[in-house]
């Protein structure tokens, strides 16, 4: 089963070495891993996507946990979440091509960012499968280049709607499961 897990590190040197070193000692494979620098300076967050059982992920979650330098340790399984992958894809496309290759990237919600004689750089981002099914239409056209930033992920927040009998407003959490509303941005 595909697990996303948010660690909140200490911004130290080695914390990375760690962290990966413990998935590798037991065998895990790394899926994703991404660092990225947080709203206080001194704490860094690790997205780290991983393919495993339920029971052995519990392990790898505590011995995570035990680390010095982890701070806090969410498995995102029982959790109504976001998460994002970002692309940057140079794609083959000469003046006879380039006509239709912007336009699948409108329809993915992409940006051009840069455009030369026979290749367009194009910015993607939604979730692995979104990136995944743009990459496998590019294919035809030819890609040059592909760099991807692996997956980071949030919890949504709380949603809040209006209690009709006129008490205020009724706190409520969304359901993974439930339909994506229409206020939902589209990923």
């Amino acid at each position: 089963m595909r697990h996303v897990i948010s660690a909140l590190v200490m911004n130290e040197p080695g914390v990375l070495a760690n962290v990966a070193g413990m998935f590798a000692a037991r065998g895990f494979n790394i899926d994703s891993l991404v660092v990225g620098r947080t709203e206080k300076p001194d704490l860094s967050r690790m997205t780290i996507v991983v393919t495993a059982d339920d029971n052995t992920l519990a392990q790898v979650r505590k011995q995570l946990a035990k680390l010095v330098p982890v701070v806090h340790v969410q498995d995102f399984k029982q959790t109504a979440y976001i998460e994002r992958d970002l692309a940057l894809i140079t794609v083959d496309a000469g003046p006879e091509r380039r006509g239709e290759v912007i336009e699948i990237v409108t329809l993915f919600r992409g940006k051009v960012v840069d455009v030369s004689e026979q290749s367009l750089i194009i910015e993607l981002a939604g979730t692995e499968e979104k990136i995944g099914a743009f990459v496998e239409l590019m294919k035809p056209y030819g890609i040059k280049e592909l760099a991807r930033t692996g997956v980071i992920a949030t919890a949504r927040g709380m949603q809040h709607h209006r209690d009709t009998s006129g008490s205020g407003p009724v706190r409520r959490t969304r359901s993974i499961d439930a339909p994506a509303s229409a206020a939902l941005p589209p990923s």
